[in-house]
């Protein structure tokens, strides 16, 4: 089941000649170089990342090299970092089903990653599944990654109003209290930058266009660039 249903809390908390003989000659590289901001070589060692969640990173309804984690790949290499992030986004997934194949995942990187981004939890949501079961699914997720020694941003979300107070009251406290607990990265609400944007959405008013995620990079790359593990000079 994809996020369909957060249609309901985007709209209720806030809802990408011909050349002729006289042609004038290409500009030469200094003049192209003049127009174009300086690019920061990438550095150092590859720092392998894996994006581990739903529909929100396997990039539902956008092109290739349009999902959260290509253009925050792009986004980290134009800063000189050197990142290479694995997309295991699978769309639907509830964290009961990223708890069931996050082993077999970590087991078939190509390197051990430095770091994991985590978005689960939406579908828990949206299905009313009792918050107790979304926060145990993470926490044992949280504490695997924490055995392997991977560093981990989590990616939060919010009940949507109509399921009540009380969900709310015991869903929305879970993000921040695991990124506490086992000193996660937290990014409250992976899609503040989108809600209430209609032109950052899609037309099922639930994923973000290609724009939008870009918009989502800009207000998230500077917490996984600080997650990374500090090198030695």
């Amino acid at each position: 089941m994809r996020l369909v249903s957060l249609a309901l809390l985007a709209a209720s908390t806030l809802a990408l000649a011909a050349c002729d003989k006289a042609a004038p000659p290409p500009p030469q590289q200094s003049e192209a170089a003049a127009d174009a901001p300086p690019q920061i070589p990438v550095m150092g060692p590859e720092r392998p990342i894996l994006a581990f969640g739903d529909s929100l990173l396997a990039g539902y309804g956008l092109e290739d090299g349009e999902s959260y984690p290509d253009r925050l790949e792009q986004a980290l290499r134009a800063r000189g970092v050197n990142a290479r992030i694995a997309n295991a986004g699978v769309s639907g997934d509830t964290t009961a089903a990223g708890l069931q194949r996050l082993d077999f995942t970590l087991k078939n990187q190509p390197v051990k990653p430095e770091l994991a981004i985590i978005s689960l939890g939406g579908n828990d949501m949206l299905r009313s599944l009792p918050p107790a079961e979304t926060r145990a699914n993470l926490e044992k997720m949280l504490q695997r990654l924490q055995q392997e020694k991977i560093r981990v941003v989590l990616l939060g979300m919010l009940a949507a109003p109509n399921l009540g107070k009380d969900y709310a009251a015991n869903f929305n406290p879970i993000y921040p209290q695991l990124a506490e607990k086992y000193g996660a990265v937290l990014v409250p609400f992976f899609l503040q930058p989108v809600i209430d944007k209609p032109d950052l959405m899609q037309g099922d008013h639930v994923h973000p266009t290609a724009i939008g995620i870009d918009a989502i990079v800009a207000a998230t790359v500077d917490d996984v660039e600080d997650a990374l593990p500090r090198r030695p000079q």
